[in-house]
């Protein structure tokens, strides 16, 4: 039976309405009504959340391990109702969400199992020196220590991975940071689901309710409430650069400034670099055409720019592009909001006349269809707006008139969360030149692949230089906990005063 949401919020452990709603907006099925957040909802769930810091801050790594599995079994046991639910609000097919809950609890899981090992602490320890001359030296130890309560924003176009139990909120609990998470509106059903599942795990596990607390969007003032709480030590959020680097500034702002940790837009430009083009462009375009339009182009890491040499190597390219997007199909979108926001970007980029259309598709709607442009080297740096992302299955091809060229494009670059170079042997004296480029520009650097796609493991990093992301860091792989911590050093501590993670 179809699950029906309660629509409340879930705060320290609490179901709590209010008298202000919004409405769903689901892609099939029947809309419900939440109860809306608000500035003293917020104020409640950083209260709870700051008095739970006192017992979950001081709790140990296995503690905290057997939280982050709890949750994931949690999820696990009502995955049916999320998938359906999920499905239902957002319009993605159910093997997508199976998937992506998988990769929820398994990174809960990764967390859990990375954390035991300690190595995230960075221990250090300094013995005294008590006859060192001209001075002695005090004996040192030095831990990472979580930060305090953290927000969390839910992401619009990963209702799991990205929002309630996501990689922020797995980050913050295994840190030993209490989370308050602003669920996302396209998909409050979901939201509210997952949220359940990680209260009854703060239960089972004995732990303060406060620990964990959801409040549903509403209006804009729900953000900035949460940001600009006084109790609220540091910021996660997934979206766009507008509404990312409003709340950057909000956070900066505040009497006591945190860090927000934003991931807020990348086009992940692909160079295609000359024997790559002479011996597989025709493949390469149809790969790139795949790319694109996973997941209707909603992915963060959407390759939406081709960096080509001119030549009939980059006609042949074009082609299988234009050709296999062609038999690409108009597809849902995750909102209403986002398809109106691709079909403006693409019309924008038609106006400004610096770039030609090769294909585009009549789209109405909740809609999006794929889109593809080409333009010259000269006319990508003279207009930087073709350098603006746009969220979904659109891309742009740059003919450039060689290495030169391809080399000023990749200085003229944003930051980004990817960078790619497709390349044979040959093309091995050119690569190594754009290496120390595109390693300013990027956090993933990726050779012969396409970036659509993150795998959750030790060694990944999804985030880069602004506007990418707000600081230089990962919001994907265990690094990502190391963002909710902060060293301290204890000088001349007996034991019996340390941190458990240091004794």
């Amino acid at each position: 039976m179809p699950y029906t949401p309660h629509g409340k919020h879930l705060i320290a452990g609490d179901l709590v309405g209010a008298d202000e709603t919004f409405t769903s907006t689901p892609v099939s099925g029947a809309p419900f009504t939440f109860s809306a957040g608000s500035a003293a909802l917020i104020d409640r769930a950083a209260t709870a959340a700051e008095e739970a810091f006192w017992t979950y801050g001081y709790t140990d790594a296995e503690t905290r391990a057997l939280l982050l599995e709890t949750i994931a079994d949690e999820i696990e046991d009502r995955g049916v109702e999320i998938t359906e639910t999920g499905s239902a609000e957002t319009g993605l097919p159910p093997v997508r969400l199976d998937g992506e809950r998988g990769r929820t609890t398994g990174q809960l899981r990764m967390f859990a199992t990375h954390i035991r090992k300690g190595d995230y602490l960075d221990r250090r320890h300094d013995e005294a020196l008590p006859d060192r001359a001209p001075a002695p030296r005090p004996d040192l130890k030095l831990v990472q220590r979580p930060l305090g309560p953290v927000a969390v924003f839910g992401a619009s176009n990963f209702p799991l991975a990205f929002s309630t139990a996501g990689g922020d909120t797995a980050s913050a609990l295994a840190a030993g940071c209490p989370v308050v998470v602003k669920g996302h509106e396209a998909h409050p059903g979901t939201a509210e689901l997952v949220a359940e599942a990680i209260t009854a795990a703060v239960a089972k596990c004995g732990l303060p309710a406060g620990t964990f607390s959801m409040v549903h969007g509403g209006s804009l003032d729900v953000g900035k409430a949460l940001v600009e709480h006084p109790l609220i030590m540091a910021a996660g959020f997934t979206g766009s650069l507008r509404g990312g680097r409003a709340l950057y500034d909000l956070c900066a702002a505040r009497p006591n400034p945190i860090p927000f940790y934003g991931e807020l837009g990348s086009i992940n430009p692909m160079f295609l670099l000359p024997a790559a083009m002479a011996a597989r462009a025709g493949a390469m375009g149809t790969g790139w055409a795949g790319s694109l339009t996973m997941g209707v182009g909603q992915f963060c890491t959407n390759p939406g720019v081709a960096i080509v040499p001119d030549g009939p190597e980059a006609d042949a390219f074009i082609e299988a592009s234009a050709t296999a997007l062609a038999a690409t199909g108009s597809q849902t979108m995750l909102t209403e909001g986002i398809a109106n926001a691709y079909r403006h970007g693409r019309d924008a980029l038609i106006t400004t006349g610096a770039a030609r259309e090769v294909l585009s598709k009549t789209c109405e709607g909740r809609s999006g269809a794929p889109s593809l442009f080409v333009t010259s080297g000269a006319e990508w740096a003279a207009n930087p707006d073709l350098g603006h992302e746009v969220f979904g299955p659109l891309g742009i091809v740059i003919r450039t008139s060689g290495r030169d060229e391809m080399r000023e494009i990749a200085r003229g670059l944003a930051g980004q969360l990817t960078c790619t170079i497709h390349m044979e042997e040959a093309d091995s004296g050119f690569a190594r030149e754009l290496v120390p480029i595109l390693e300013r520009k990027a956090g993933r650097l990726l050779v012969n692949g396409f970036p659509t796609g993150v795998e959750v493991c030790d060694a990944m990093v999804h985030g880069g230089p602004y506007p990418a992301t707000t600081f230089a860091g990962t919001s994907v792989g265990t690094m990502a906990i190391r963002r909710f911590l902060r060293p301290v050093s204890y000088q001349n501590f007996p034991d019996t005063l340390l941190p458990g993670d240091l004794t």
